[in-house]
């Protein structure tokens, strides 16, 4: 059954190949502009890999006006203001973000001041507020996990309230997405693992999220093949460029159907824990997705049946709720998989959350946007035995 109106955006060129983030310069002279501003993070830069990049491209014509690498853990408002300022002040006429999620949403919402200036907060808090394209932008990610080089989501922390705000602009889509296994081979075991948990997150998520069509349903299923086939070989073994690139694209994948699709109660128990108790978003999606998964169970049951045979059960002869049922089994056995090899926690309490807490991000994850789009309404005194059952 279809639902009654879906559409498809996705006007960033997506690259992919092994050692393309040293030779994609004629991409940039092809956009037209040849003084770019870099944003990244000081882990990224000193493993070298910003280096390489700006070697190369100078060697091509194209200048880097200056570097950000101020970027933390979740990019913060006061680094989108900085971002700004310091991509005007050296004369740039576009930015390119070399990192992980918390780069590229940086440089996102960066760009959207750089660009038309104001007050991120005041001026752009909500949906679709930009009337007109902004400066040029180009992503380079070297985690496997967000997709954020392929939405036109940033998630940006406010400190002060530890609160997690997302700013949904179609024009902060990036230009050119850069996919290349190369620049994930640096990633520890543990980032790989909670990232790629990240991108299942995503693409699980994208199936039975209220926005859903065909077009994001066959990008997130290809998404959930991929990553239930390579994450573990990835994670163990991270110089196979096989597994990093199937895990790469099964990222990007997995961010095209969720940006269309959106997301449900796993991100909103996710950005509410991450915002209260600083777990970083990857690890909270990977600890609450089998529990998100049972809240919303009754409702979506047909398409998690659909979605154990892609994890790898053969579900004939089953019952609907009985193949539904494995695709839970399923995630559970993969971050009991990932748990044993010390890449993931599997609980709570293992990352710090103190047991009193648990009210507290229970309301918290009703105040999350993402909620609007799950498709079982999210209510605290239910959904709060699910983060109990988490703990």
């Amino acid at each position: 059954m279809l639902p009654e109106f879906f559409q498809f955006h996705n006007p960033t060129k997506v690259l992919y190949g092994q050692g393309l983030a040293l030779d994609f310069a004629h991409e940039l002279h092809a956009i037209g502009v040849d003084k770019w501003f870099l944003v990244t993070d000081q882990v990224i830069e000193g493993l070298g890999l910003v280096k390489k990049v700006v070697d190369s491209l100078a060697e091509e014509g194209i200048t880097i006006t200056g570097i950000y690498n101020e970027v933390k853990q979740d990019a913060e408002i006061t680094a989108i203001n900085d971002i700004a300022e310091q991509a005007k002040a050296t004369g740039a006429q576009g930015l390119i973000a070399i990192g992980g999620g918390s780069v590229i949403d940086a440089a996102k919402a960066g760009n959207i001041i750089f660009s038309v200036g104001g007050d991120l907060i005041e001026d752009f808090s909500g949906a679709h507020l930009l009337t007109a394209p902004i400066n040029p932008f180009v992503v380079i990610p070297t985690t496997a996990g967000t997709g954020s080089e392929c939405t036109f989501i940033s998630v940006i922390y406010d400190p002060v309230e530890k609160v997690k705000m997302a700013f949904t602009e179609k024009f902060t889509l990036p230009d050119i997405a850069i996919l290349d296994p190369e620049m994930t081979v640096s990633l520890p075991a543990k980032l790989t693992a909670s990232t790629g948990m990240d991108a299942l997150t995503h693409a699980i998520e994208a199936t039975v999220g209220l926005e859903w069509s065909p077009v994001s349903d066959s990008l997130a299923f290809s998404a959930i093949e991929l990553i239930f086939k390579n994450i573990v070989e990835a994670t163990q073994n991270g110089t196979n460029l096989d597994a990093r690139g199937a895990m790469l694209v099964a990222s990007n994948l997995a961010g095209i159907a969720f940006s269309h699709s959106m997301v449900g109660c796993v991100h909103g128990m996710a950005h509410a824990t991450g915002g209260l108790y600083r777990v970083p978003h990857g690890v909270a999606n990977s600890i609450f997705l089998p529990h998100g998964m049972e809240y919303n169970f009754e409702e979506v049951k047909d398409k998690y049946a659909k979605l154990a045979s892609v994890m790898g059960v053969n579900t004939a002869g089953m019952s609907v709720d009985d193949a539904a049922r494995k695709s839970i089994e399923c995630v559970r056995t993969l971050t009991a998989e990932l748990n044993a090899i010390d890449a993931v926690p599997l609980r709570l309490r293992d990352v710090g959350v103190p047991e009193d807490g648990l009210e507290k991000i229970a309301e918290a994850t009703m105040d999350d946007g993402t909620c609007f789009y799950n498709p079982r309404e999210v209510e605290a005194e239910i959904i709060i035995e699910n983060i109990k059952n988490a703990y």
